[in-house]
């Protein structure tokens, strides 16, 4: 039965233990490319719009599982040096698991024995899946596929329509065109507002100017039919009888 236990693991496994490992396996290029004198060296941690620039570190503001690593060129262009690079994140990955693994057998890691199992778990499964070799998504060769390819046939099978490992500078152009494209939308969607509001502003005025109008009207028959009133109350229903007259219907006695 999944509990709330399980829940809580599986939340720690996603969101803490899987990124580290991630970042670890990352961090395998990293040292190697160093070591081989790769220039312009990046590691980005996490997707989305930038977060902060530290160095080679670039953190991004949403969930770190996209961890990549990035470089424009080697400095040593030889087999040695490519082999290296791809085998960073194998090395520095056998090497966690097995000092962690030692750890565990002594009983140094007595807390936490399910994260640093799970830890474990993932570890030997990237590990894993770089080391043999295989073709992934879009025909796109592992870590494993390279070094053997490099090894017995002494050529590069990182080439591919998406590059196995991107150029930094590539990477920067491409983040750059794409903040200028969302502030451009941000702006667009603030002249369009700006010029709705500006037709509901008109919309208003015209509103408030016929009902001025109205009212105007309303003032203007009230005032008439005042008017009207008044004359009417200074008019006399009969006429005054003239003088020397005896009225009409005057009775005259003799």
């Amino acid at each position: 039965m999944f509990g709330l236990t399980d829940l809580l693991s599986l939340i720690v496994s996603a969101f803490i233990i899987w990124p580290l490992v991630v970042f670890i396996r990352e961090s395998g290029y990293l040292i190697m490319s160093e070591l081989v004198g790769a220039e312009n060296p990046r590691l980005t941690i996490g997707s989305g719009p930038r977060f902060f620039k530290v160095g080679i570190f670039d953190f991004r503001k949403y969930y770190h599982l996209q961890s990549w690593f990035s470089y424009d060129s080697l400095k040593r262009k030889s087999k040695f040096a490519y082999v290296m690079v791809y085998a960073g994140p194998i090395i520095i990955l056998l090497a966690a698991a097995l000092v962690i693994n030692a750890m565990l057998a002594n009983n140094m890691l007595q807390t936490f024995p399910k994260f640093w199992d799970r830890f474990m778990f993932y570890a030997v499964f990237y590990l894993l899946l770089d080391t043999i070799p295989m073709k992934t998504v879009n025909g796109m060769p592992n870590n494993g596929m390279i070094i053997y390819e490099m090894l017995r046939y002494g050529k590069r099978t990182d080439y591919n329509h998406e590059p196995f490992i991107p150029a930094t500078t590539e990477v920067e152009e491409e983040y750059q065109e794409k903040v200028k494209e969302v502030e451009e939308k941000k702006e667009e969607e603030k002249e369009e507002a700006a010029e709705g509001k500006g037709d509901k502003n008109e919309e208003m005025k015209e509103i408030e100017e016929e009902k001025q109008d109205e009212k105007q009207e309303l003032t203007e028959d009230k005032n008439e039919k005042k008017d009207e009133i008044k004359k009417i109350r200074k008019t006399p229903e009969h006429e005054p009888d003239s003088p020397g007259s005896f009225g009409t219907g005057a009775i005259v006695h003799l």
